[in-house]
């Protein structure tokens, strides 16, 4: 695997995924940037619901629960000194479905917590990762 991040001017770069994917990212103006894209740093959130979200819903469909929507909040805490990293992380899993199984739904949550999300797997080197889950 191989990415690209290229300088554009002030604090903008944007970042070439390997499938491709152009990703802007951005500072604050009072960080020198023009605030047209996310942070680094929020870019790791967004890619840890990504990977357990993605597990989560595959382990679902395999289990043929029928989810109808789903989603994740995600808080963190992060260190005051540099390098800043998150030194806590929860993930509210919010799902909706007719008749889904609450424990089909901790077992693939669990499944992806333990076993398959490697952004939880890496984050799990830093930070405290904890999890809830709601079925509306």
């Amino acid at each position: 695997m191989e990415a690209k991040v290229v300088w554009n001017g002030k604090m903008q770069f944007i970042g070439t995924t390997p499938s491709n994917f152009d990703i802007l990212m951005d500072a604050t103006p009072e960080h020198g940037g023009d605030n047209k894209g996310p942070r680094p740093m929020e870019l790791l959130l967004v890619a840890l619901g990504g990977c357990t979200g993605m597990d989560v819903i595959s382990i679902l469909n395999k289990m043929k629960e029928k989810v109808e929507s789903f989603e994740m909040r995600i808080t963190a805490e992060r260190a005051e000194e540099h390098p800043k990293i998150y030194t806590k992380v929860h993930i509210e899993y919010i799902f909706k479905g007719e008749n889904l199984n609450e424990t089909n739904i901790k077992k693939a949550i669990e499944l992806s917590q333990t076993k398959y999300c490697s952004v939880s797997a890496i984050l799990r080197g830093t930070a405290d990762v904890t999890y809830s889950y709601k079925i509306l």
